[in-house]
């Protein structure tokens, strides 16, 4: 009797080892899974897009991680979603529809720092920047398209001179306090280079292309 107890003992150890291996390998195929999955969204939450998780996702992804992780983000009514520690806001240009937007390109998202609050500011409401300094802003999802020599043409593709429209990918903006300190730079947008965006307008600004910048016109790579 003992022999035949001592034999089952060892087939159900032998069997819950077993199972226990089986679990083992379907935990790490699981999460191996949901680690690709997160890799392959970038981290992007489920659910609602105009839900305050999803857009402080989006918006916070348009900078670097050091400077994202850190910035305060105001919602798509102009609520804050989250305050900051880094003097750096992130927030979308673009009107949120009621649904949310469906990607990040789509709300033309952008981190900008303190002095470039400034240029935001006057933008929006069709007034004179008045800075305190140079300012730098963070578009790492792109935007919708604008008019290269046009203010306030957001989107606007068919009303635009196809040679001057251009749907931007990643890239990083230098807003001059002095409008004239852009003279002498370059309006080409198709070399690869920085050039300047709204030349002889109060809001001329340096556009710096990075990686991907084409992504979205790739007719106008170089």
């Amino acid at each position: 009797m003992k022999r035949y107890t001592d034999h089952n003992k060892k087939i159900i150890g032998g069997k819950m080892i077993k199972k226990l291996s089986l679990l083992a390998i379907l935990f790490s195929l699981i999460s191996c899974g949901s680690n690709m999955n997160q890799s392959e969204n970038n981290g992007e939450p489920q659910g609602s897009h105009a839900s305050a998780k999803w857009q402080i996702w989006a918006y916070t992804t348009s900078a670097p991680d050091f400077i994202g992780d850190f910035a305060a983000v105001q919602g798509g009514d102009g609520e804050v979603l989250r305050e900051g520690t880094n003097g750096w806001v992130c927030l979308a240009f673009n009107p949120m529809p009621e649904n949310g937007f469906e990607t990040p390109h789509d709300a033309n998202p952008a981190c900008a720092d303190a002095a470039s609050l400034a240029w935001v500011d006057a933008y929006m409401n069709q007034t004179i920047p008045e800075m305190q300094s140079d300012g730098w802003m963070w578009m790492l999802h792109g935007d919708t398209g604008v008019d290269n020599f046009r203010a306030y043409s957001e989107g606007d593709r068919e009303g635009s001179d196809p040679i001057h429209f251009i749907e931007s990918g990643p890239h990083l903006m230098l807003l001059p306090k002095d409008p004239s300190s852009m003279e002498g730079q370059t309006t080409e947008f198709t070399s690869g280079a920085p050039y300047v965006m709204f030349k002889d307008t109060p809001y001329v600004h340096l556009m710096i292309p990075v990686e991907g910048y084409y992504e979205y016109q790739p007719n106008s790579s170089p």
